[in-house]
Parts: structure tokens; sequence; C-alpha cells
């Protein structure tokens, strides 16, 4: 990209640009790339960048899950990132041609790329702050594309665990829930915290990101409270769904986070 979008801070690392980078993406800084080596002091980059393709790779899985097996056709991906490889919009139409994926994200750089990618399509890409639910279910472009009287799939992939406490993330999905009918579905995933090595990186990302909180299989489970889990529950990432995990242990990048899919009864 020739001239940068405005609001875009090459100061300051971003989480769309830092995940762009682990998944071997272009869309990046120095900034970016220098707080992946410094997470890398706790976290070895190829345990990150692991986590990050189990990550891309469970978003396939369940948005596939959606869309053939439960017969989603709306999406409104919350803090999706940069359009990397292998897009909600994309794993969706090998499934269903009549898909609306709406991407939401507060970086202005994931609108200009995800605006190329999305030239033709039914889906769109909007700058808003996922933290207001409210502000974001009656954006005028959600709104077009989004019909709330419809089932739709609420996905927080990757990013609830950048939220801090008091930022108030169970409030948060509690509302976009509230937002969307019965027959809706989440679609969650979070870092999760086992012990003592959990919680250095946790103190890493922190230090490093300012955002990146492991929190416990239990305060996950919380989220999807009243919710009708799809089989095979909580999981971690590299196990949902996968054929090729079989009884394999997950390996460290492979259980980073935990994650779910659940219907709104």
């Amino acid at each position: 990209m020739a001239q940068l979008p405005p609001g875009v801070d090459i100061s300051r690392p971003s989480i769309a640009r830092v995940y762009d980078y682990v998944l071997g993406g272009e869309h990046n800084f120095a900034i970016d790339r220098a707080t992946v080596a410094e997470l890398a002091r706790t976290l070895p980059e190829t345990q990150l960048r692991e986590a990050a393709r189990v990550a891309r790779a469970m978003l396939v899985r369940g948005i596939e899950y959606l869309t053939a097996e439960a017969g989603i056709r709306q999406f409104l991906d919350l803090g999706s990132g940069l359009p990397t490889m292998e897009n909600t919009h994309q794993a969706a139409q090998r499934h269903a041609s009549d898909v609306t994926v709406c991407y939401v994200d507060c970086d202005p750089m994931v609108r200009a790329h995800a605006e190329e990618l999305l030239t033709g399509q039914r889906s769109r890409v909007v700058t808003a702050d996922l933290r207001d639910p409210s502000a974001v279910c009656t954006h005028p472009d959600i709104v077009d594309a989004i019909d709330f009287g419809q089932p739709v799939a609420v996905v927080l992939l990757g990013i609830l665990h950048h939220l801090h406490d008091d930022e108030e993330p169970a409030r948060i999905v509690r509302e976009y829930l509230a937002a969307v009918p019965s027959g809706s579905y989440l679609m969650l995933s979070h870092f999760c915290s086992y012990g003592p090595a959990e919680r250095a990186a946790e103190k890493a990302f922190l230090n490093f990101l300012g955002t990146g909180r492991f929190r416990t299989q239990a305060e996950i489970g919380a989220y999807f409270d009243g919710l009708d889990l799809v089989a095979p529950g909580l999981t971690p990432l590299s196990a949902w769904r996968n054929p090729r995990q079989g009884d394999t242990r997950p390996t460290a990048g492979g259980r980073m986070q935990i994650g779910a899919i659940a219907r709104k009864p």
C-alpha cells in the first residue's frame, strides 16, 4: 500500500498487524515484528506461529460447520483482523453462495485491505469498536447488510483476550447475543490459563502488546452461559472437530486458545 490509511500509527504495535505477521502476512511494520520478537523471549516464536495457524484452521472448520450444517447465512465477524489467509467469507462461500459477512475491526488498515479483497462480494468491512455492541449493531453499513430478524453467527475468535477485565468482555458478549434472534450462534475462542507458563505468557503480552489476558477455562466457559454448546463443546482449538487430531495430545501452540460454538435457544 503506497499510502497509509488515516489513523494508522506505526509507532505502536497493532493486534491485527501482529497476528498478520505471525500468520506470514505482509501488512505489518517494524514495531509489530519487534513486538513478536519480544514475546518470543517468553513464548517461542514457533509456538506463536502455530497458535495463529491453529486459530485460523479452527475459523475455517467452524465457519464450514455453521454454513454447511447449521444453515447460517449471516456472519458478524468482530475483531476480524487483517485478511491474511482463509477468511470467513471464503470458508463460507465454499458451501453457500448467498452468505453475507460483516467484518468489524477498529484498525483502519483492516478496512483498507479488506475492501480490496471484497470487491464484488456481498460482504463488507466496517471500522468500528466491538466494545460498543449498540453502536456496531446499529451501524448503517451493518444494518444494511445484516437482517437481525434472522439467525446470525456472532464470531469472536481470538479477540476477547485483548479486552481487560474493566472492559467487561462478558457483558459485551451478552449484548451481542441479545441483539440476535433465537437460532443464532456464538463462535468464540480465548487464550487459556493452565498454570505458571501461561501466567508468564500473559505478563509478556501485557508488557509488550498492552493486551493479552489468559483466562481460566471456567471464565471462558461462562461466556456460553444460557447457550447450547455444539459437540465437542469447549476444547483446545486444535481438537475442535479436527479429524487430523485424533487422540494426540494438543501441543503448546495447539492448546494456547480454547473455544467452542454454541446455539442461542
